[in-house]
């Protein structure tokens, strides 16, 4: 990555994978609720192991999880030689204002993101693109959105963020399909299942509404042509999603060595070798 992110993204997109406590709480190392990362503690062999699973998908980033005050976290970081602090998941624009001047004091580069609601504001009522512009005018590098929204939902919002701003802008949506009836994944039911207790499949029941690996490479494309090149994904993502979106972006990442091959499968590959009555038979399967 280098040390300085900014002349990362004027030469392109940076592509940063999040949801690290989603992924634990499916491994069977977190539990859904709290979602207290006692894991970094208990496990800590397991965080390192999704660090390099993302590493090895394409991921550019490798982010930490952190619960101390905002000052107490940078002063970490910056002790560590980290190259810049993200701020992000924040629904308030003054609390995300704290924590970029706290990010600024300490020298460091600040990307900063907000989670809107399902009326697409901040808590105090600002629209995406004036939320943004206040963070930029505040110092901030690096502003936009993660969390919360779907990459369609997502990508709603940022064409007025990419308007209001000169720095550059974030996107990191979560891999589910949220709708215009349900923007956010918070509050989201699956019409096909009756048995979920409390009808929410939030957190744990989401698996019937998870982005395939195709519509977030689709995202990242879509992000790159609109000139937003933080792009990632948060809650929810997994390796595949991360790799797709690398070679979305023209990116052959360590684990492109085994990318799908499908020419090569016994019924519906179309490789010579393959035996006839087994491709035939792909039709009856």
């Amino acid at each position: 990555m280098g040390k300085d992110l900014i002349s990362r993204l004027n030469k392109g997109p940076v592509l940063c994978a999040e949801g690290y406590l989603f992924a634990m709480e499916r491994r069977g190392y977190l539990q859904a609720g709290a979602f207290v990362p006692e894991v970094v503690l208990e496990h800590p062999e397991v965080v390192s192991q999704l660090h390099r699973e993302f590493i090895r998908a394409g991921s550019d980033v490798v982010q930490v999880e952190c619960q101390k005050m905002f000052e107490e976290q940078i002063g970490w970081a910056k002790e560590a030689g980290v190259d810049f602090i993200i701020a992000e998941t924040i629904t308030w624009v003054e609390e995300l204002k704290i924590a970029l001047k706290a990010i600024k004091d300490a020298g460091l580069i600040a990307v900063c993101n907000y989670a809107f609601r399902r009326d697409g504001k901040t808590r105090e009522g600002i629209l995406p693109g004036e939320a943004c512009k206040i963070l930029e005018d505040n110092g901030a590098d690096v502003v936009g959105l993660n969390c919360f929204r779907g990459p369609k939902m997502t990508m709603k919002l940022l064409p007025e963020i990419r308007k209001s701003v000169s720095c550059h802008v974030a996107a990191l949506p979560v891999p589910y399909r949220t709708t215009e009836k349900d923007p956010g994944f918070l509050n989201q039911t699956d019409e096909g299942c009756d048995c979920i207790p409390g009808g929410n499949a939030f957190p744990v029941a989401l698996d019937n509404l998870y982005c395939n690996r195709f519509e977030m490479a689709e995202f990242a494309k879509e992000c790159a042509d609109k000139k937003i090149n933080f792009i990632g994904i948060c809650c929810g993502a997994e390796p595949h999603h991360v790799r797709e979106m690398a070679v979305a972006l023209g990116r052959k990442p360590i684990s492109y060595k085994y990318y799908p091959d499908m020419s090569k499968h016994y019924a519906h590959g179309t490789d010579k070798t393959l035996k006839k009555h087994n491709t035939d038979a792909a039709k009856t399967l």
